[in-house]
């Protein structure tokens, strides 16, 4: 990772917007994130691109009409079929990374209005790096069901699809940014809000190693075919899981929960001091009203104490600080348009003030 040194408090975003218009959206991801551009997540140009719906083309028996339901069938025949076909189509995929099958899993314009924009910056632009996102493995078997209403997470067929499927479209995301310039880094996150729950009488009988397991087959696809994976969470989550991952980046919601993220300071110092990085959350998006008042000033002072809480149980300073970058508390689909940008701009703008500072 210490060939990632020029990330040093980078703005990067998370994965959604507000706009319903896609050239809107993507200008201001060209003003604000020419570093790191990225896709947003549209839901309000169309359903598809919420962030469960849009990774689900490609599964056996996926039914469109069910979405809204997060319904997936596991008893038809026509699942049975596809299962056989999607499992040859991810071995020979995984065999050969450069086959034309993996087009298949593609993320298409119906379910990204954004993705082709991001494709022709990166090849008018040749940024050294590109974010990507999916939701999260966990996740998404905590939100989708069976037909009876069981999560995902509990059927064990199911679950290795999910993952499998995930893992096809981070590939995916991967090559077409290494088509667009061969040269940029795609920067993976999965999103996993989920991950706060996990251990708690929700999930109580789901275990960390299936957890553990579901998330390292992602980061290995991820690494291993030239990717930097990142993982985010919004909420109280333990971070021992996603740094024995062996993720790259982690990003936790420093506005809110930078001094409980400090409870787990010996792995994150262990984290740091092998190349991993934290993408602090500083931006509140979680907050409509606190966002609206919210000053550049109080945004480096949240910052500050998010790394005293660390510097506090004994980690160095500019280990921290050289490890650190800069985005949203979370994702601003749900926010005015307004806000967003407004969101977006300050996200920049720390970064910016931060590096003057550091």
């Amino acid at each position: 990772m210490s060939r990632y040194s020029d990330l040093k408090l980078e703005p990067i975003a998370i994965g959604s917007l507000p706009h319903n218009d896609t050239e809107k959206a993507m200008q201001l991801v060209e003003k604000d994130f020419k570093t790191i551009p990225f896709f947003p997540q549209l839901s309000n140009v169309s359903k598809n691109e919420d962030m469960v719906i849009q990774v689900l083309e490609g599964l056996p028996s996926f039914l469109p009409s069910k979405v809204e339901n997060f319904f997936v069938s596991n008893e038809s025949e026509e699942f049975f079929e596809g299962l056989e076909e999607f499992f040859l189509d991810y071995e020979e995929i995984m065999a050969d990374p450069q086959s034309e099958k993996l087009e298949k899993y593609a993320i298409s314009k119906d379910f990204s209005s954004t993705f082709p924009v991001l494709e022709a910056i990166v090849k008018r632009t040749k940024p050294k790096y590109a974010k990507g996102q999916i939701v999260g493995a966990f996740t998404l078997c905590t939100l989708l069901t069976d037909k009876t209403g069981k999560c995902v997470i509990y059927d064990e067929t199911l679950r290795e699809v999910v993952v499998k499927l995930l893992c096809l479209k981070v590939l995916w995301q991967i090559r077409r940014i290494k088509q667009a310039n061969s040269q940029t880094v795609p920067v993976i996150f999965m999103d996993e809000p989920s991950l706060s729950q996990l251990g708690t009488s929700a999930y109580i009988t789901v275990s960390q190693e299936d957890v553990f397991a579901m998330l390292t087959s992602i980061r290995q696809v991820i690494q291993s075919n030239g990717g930097i994976c990142a993982i985010h969470c919004c909420g109280k989550c333990d971070w021992q899981l996603p740094i024995k991952v062996g993720v790259d980046i982690i990003n936790c919601d420093g506005w809110s929960f930078g001094e409980h993220f400090s409870i787990y300071s010996k792995k994150i110092e262990d984290f740091l001091l092998s190349g991993g990085k934290i993408a602090w959350g500083i931006v509140p998006t979680l907050d409509s009203k606190v966002l609206a008042q919210v000053k550049l000033d109080d945004l480096v002072n949240k910052f500050e104490n998010c790394v005293t809480y660390l510097t506090k149980k004994g980690i160095d300073e500019k280990l921290i600080i050289d490890n650190s970058l800069i985005t949203s508390s979370c994702g601003a689909g749900s926010l005015s348009e307004e806000l967003a940008q407004r969101a977006m701009d300050l996200v920049f703008e720390l970064s910016q003030e931060l590096k003057k500072r550091f």
